[in-house]
């Protein structure tokens, strides 16, 4: 009798270790997904303001070539352009685990998008170079990248609040903290008027 008991409480013992290393796995894995979706959307933004800052010495080039233009506003694209690539690939491996980095590296893309919409601004002053085949392609083409980096960035957010829900709610949390699990909340996108506006140049003015 006493031994049958005691296989039956092994049985349930084991029966609930069972269901509770499952539970754990699925919480852990559950982390795992959402944060790598993470680390996928981030190296999309990547990709985006990669191409954008290949894009900017052949607009400064082109805009060069073709006319007297302000000297002051392309210095400020190319210097805009020099603090983002300051951040090299190494640190920006680093960028989604450390806020402050993280900030850094928004506020150096923001300014180079502020330098390049008042380098449009002064553009409309320079019809003969708006009416340029070159400069009319490079225009297009930060246009789409430009719209493609808001459209990044808000996917981005979308992802790491999901990410960081997950993490916070509960047992999610709990578990997390009792077992020591390495993961930690992703930061955001700020919402700031060079992010979220793409610079339009109007064409049809003479």
């Amino acid at each position: 009798m006493k031994k049958t008991m005691l296989v039956g409480c092994l049985v349930a013992l084991l029966a609930v270790a069972g269901v509770l290393a499952m539970f754990l796995v699925g919480q852990y894995n559950g982390l795992v997904t959402a944060d790598q979706a993470v680390e996928e959307s981030w190296s999309q933004v990547q990709n985006v303001y990669q191409r954008r800052a290949d894009l900017v010495p052949n607009l400064v080039a082109t805009v060069k070539g073709s006319a007297a233009f302000e000297q002051e506003t392309l210095t400020a694209v190319v210097e805009a352009r020099s603090r983002v690539g300051q951040i090299s690939q190494a640190a920006t491996q680093e960028i989604l685990g450390d806020p402050q980095k993280f900030a850094q590296f928004q506020q150096a893309q923001d300014g180079l998008s502020s330098a390049l919409s008042r380098l449009l601004v002064v553009v409309e002053r320079y019809p003969e170079l708006r009416s340029t085949v070159a400069f009319r392609d490079l225009m297009t083409q930060l246009e789409g990248t430009e719209n493609r980096i808001a459209v990044e960035r808000r996917r981005f957010n979308e992802v790491a609040r999901a990410f960081n829900t997950r993490l916070l709610r509960f047992p999610t949390n709990l578990v997390a903290r009792i077992l020591g699990w390495s993961f930690a909340k992703r930061p955001y996108f700020e919402a700031t008027p060079t992010a979220q506006e793409a610079p339009q140049v109007d064409f049809s003015k003479n």
